[in-house]
């Protein structure tokens, strides 16, 4: 009877260390993508926005004539320079880097194929995270790759349309970094 005894009290310190050890040992709490993206998002959402700057080539040029951006004002003897002044409703869509309201057109030659000017949106731009990958573990932290893209959709379609040129980046690959703080995965950073 006491080698029962004996047998059953061991058995239980056996039972009670394991489970010690089983909630002093937990494991972090899987991290989906799912969340990786609601946390980024989360974070964009709650930032004031991005200015963006817009390089706008010959065809850019063109479009923003046709929506009434901007209107050209004198053509110079060679024949593809030229002045284009910001029109009232161009003004209220977009400003010049310096301050002016008349773009500055000289290219190189008529066919420059990489000549760009610069306009600068009056409304500023959201970031949206999409193509999120695989949850990847680094040392306690986890982190994801993910594509960040320009939310256009604050701009008039015109100005949309011409932010689309060849020349201007509106994705950026990014890496996101979690750390566990409390038990909860949070973003920690984004690069």
């Amino acid at each position: 009877m006491r080698r029962i005894a004996k047998f059953q009290a061991l058995a239980a310190v056996v039972f009670l260390g394991a489970a010690v050890l089983a909630t002093g040992c937990k494991s972090a709490p899987d991290l989906t993508q799912d969340q990786a993206k609601t946390m980024i998002q989360a974070r964009y959402d709650g930032q004031a926005g991005t200015a963006l700057t817009i390089a706008v080539e010959d065809r850019g040029m063109q479009e923003g004539v046709h929506d009434g951006y901007w209107v050209g004002v004198k053509r110079y003897p060679n024949g593809y320079w030229a002045d284009f002044k910001l029109t009232p409703d161009g003004a209220k869509v977009v400003k010049l880097p310096n301050g002016g309201d008349t773009i500055q057109w000289r290219p190189d030659s008529p066919s420059s194929p990489n000549y760009t000017v610069v306009v600068v949106p009056q409304t500023v731009c959201k970031l949206k995270a999409r193509g999120i990958g695989e949850v990847q573990t680094l040392a306690d932290n986890r982190t994801v790759a993910f594509t960040e893209d320009v939310d256009l959709s604050s701009l008039p379609a015109g100005l949309q349309s011409i932010a689309q040129n060849p020349g201007n980046q509106l994705s950026t690959q990014r890496v996101a970094t979690f750390t566990l703080v409390n038990g909860a995965w949070t973003l920690k950073s984004v690069e």
